[in-house]
């Protein structure tokens, strides 16, 4: 079966070069973005009853652009003037960045990992004497807590946001060639909107060891899986596929 249509189950890209804009261009296909999941922010009512006082901590741990998002506006609802002092350990370059939002960047202590959580660790090994607060969502990945726990140090973990399930009625009779997942609560999105959905021609594209497992475990057969050391981002495995499918049925 020919490759025509594609959908992302991700917000649109904001950026004008990006490569799924490129891949639209030169493979001749229609890319649909529809977000599958969402955050919603919790009320500072909720992180009090966690038990978290914004004021006994001294470095805040920020693994994605969200829990920069919702740790300022949880601190603007508790009425909690952020201390200059406060030092933030940002899990990648893009979050630091994102940060400029909220603080001006070179008045504060911030210190940056590379893109994992396991390259941030040895920067708050050498802080280990801080209190870190990690504000995150009800979905955390495991690796996260057992690292810090491994470090010895002093943390606390509060949800700030939750990742809740997009209601994704207005699909319900449209169908794509390829759908494309990042995440297992993608998955858990797609069964939750549509229980009975059966795969039939559709080709999954999915990103990352976990959503593979997710969607096995769904019963789906992963046709397009990245990264991979030849296709590293999503974009590369998809060209690649829709290349030799629609080579072979033009």
């Amino acid at each position: 079966m020919k490759v025509k249509t594609i959908l992302v189950s991700q917000p649109e890209p904001k950026v004008e070069n990006s490569p799924y804009f490129d891949l639209e261009e030169k493979e001749k296909v229609k890319i649909d973005f529809i977000p599958f999941i969402h955050v919603e922010g919790v009320d500072a009512k909720e992180v009090r009853l966690q038990k978290v006082d914004l004021s006994h901590y001294t470095a805040i741990i920020l693994t994605s652009r969200n829990s920069v998002d919702h740790f300022f506006r949880i601190a603007d609802e508790m009425r909690f003037k952020v201390p200059d002092t406060l030092k933030y350990f940002c899990q990648s370059e893009a979050v630091a960045y994102y940060l400029q939002k909220y603080v001006v960047y070179r008045k504060r202590k911030i210190y940056v990992g590379k893109r994992t959580f396991q390259e941030l660790s040895p920067l708050i090994k050498k802080y280990k004497t801080e209190k870190f607060l990690l504000p995150s969502s009800d979905k955390l990945k495991p690796e996260i807590p057992e690292t810090l726990n491994e470090l010895k140090v002093e943390w606390k973990q509060a949800v700030f946001y939750k990742t809740v399930v997009s209601d994704l009625s207005e699909l319900r009779d449209v169908f794509y060639d390829i759908l494309v997942f990042f995440s297992p609560s993608g998955i858990q999105s797609l069964f939750e909107n549509f229980p009975d959905f059966k795969q039939n021609n559709t080709r999954i594209a999915v990103f990352g060891n976990s959503t593979v497992q997710a969607a096995e475990e769904h019963n789906l057969i992963v046709n397009i899986q990245a990264p991979t050391p030849e296709t590293p981002s999503m974009t590369m495995a998809l060209q690649k596929y829709i290349k030799e499918v629609n080579k072979k049925h033009s």
